[in-house]
């Protein structure tokens, strides 16, 4: 994933890098938006490459988890910096409403339709992993990038047939629109991850009730389950289990289970063998 996080950013600089000066020799606010959105999924790249390499490192001192958290914090940070873009590119769009400018079709069309070619294939780079989330904001972002800019070819070959100017801000305000819908999912994953809410392909009821199905088990308390990264999931768990003679068996068994069934591939039981002992925790408004 390394290679294509550097190949992504190094594509991606030189769209914005083109698109800017494009844009200002055209005076299209479409390109300039397309411009700065593209930059945005550059630092976003960056970061969420970044925070690719900070998981690796292992466990030490105080970060028993090691780093991994950073990925979810990066791709957090992704969604909230492409929203800011977004909002800056908004304001722009109205206030050229009120006050367009012509722009030259020709060079916005040939800079937008090369983003286009290049943006389509960034995405590709990062389509095999997209079900991670980092990957999947970089396949979301690369996708939206080729997305825009095929509309802003689309929207220069209006200008140029009809004369309206209105257009080129009118497409800016349709491609923050799109954005925004497309980013929003992001956003809410991110978050629900970063305060520590079970992955959303994670149905908590279920995982309860498996292991309340399970040999011996009375009760279950304490149920806790969390993403360590963008890629990996926790759980701990409290189990009333009486008869517990064959503990160590009957623990690597249900974890080994809950990594294959459930995708939870750090689970940490503890069994409680006295069920008139009540355990301080085994109330549910107990955290």
């Amino acid at each position: 994933m390394g290679r294509a996080f550097a190949i992504g950013i190094a594509l991606n600089t030189m769209i914005v890098l083109a698109e800017l000066v494009a844009g200002l020799l055209s005076s299209s606010l479409a390109l300039l938006a397309d411009a700065g959105h593209n930059l945005s999924d550059v630092l976003a790249l960056v970061l969420a490459w970044g925070a690719s390499v900070l998981a690796k490192r292992a466990p030490a001192g105080r970060h028993t988890y090691g780093l991994r958290k950073a990925t979810i914090l990066a791709s957090l940070a992704n969604a909230v910096v492409l929203l800011v873009a977004i909002g800056a590119i908004a304001s722009e769009s109205v206030r050229r409403f009120a006050h367009p400018q012509p722009i030259s079709s020709v060079i916005v069309m040939w800079t937008a339709g090369a983003g286009a070619v290049i943006n389509t294939a960034s995405a590709l780079l990062f389509f095999r992993g997209r079900h991670e989330l980092n990957a999947r904001g970089a396949f979301l972002h690369m996708s939206g990038d080729a997305a825009v800019s095929f509309a802003v070819v689309v929207g220069a070959g209006l200008i140029a047939v009809t004369g309206f100017d209105r257009i080129d801000p009118a497409l800016s305000l349709a491609i923050a629109v799109v954005i925004v819908v497309g980013t929003w999912s992001l956003l809410r994953d991110s978050f629900n991850l970063a305060m520590d809410a079970a992955p959303r392909e994670i149905d908590v009821a279920a995982v309860r009730g498996w292991l309340e199905a399970q040999p011996g088990v009375e009760e279950v308390h304490d149920l806790h389950i969390w993403a360590m990264s963008t890629t990996e999931t926790a759980l701990t768990a409290h189990l009333i289990r009486p008869a517990n003679e064959d503990g160590d068996a009957f623990l690597h068994a249900a974890c080994e289970e809950l990594a294959r069934r459930f995708k939870i591939g750090h689970a940490t039981l503890q069994v409680e063998t006295d069920a008139a002992m009540a355990c301080r925790l085994a109330a549910a408004e107990v955290v």
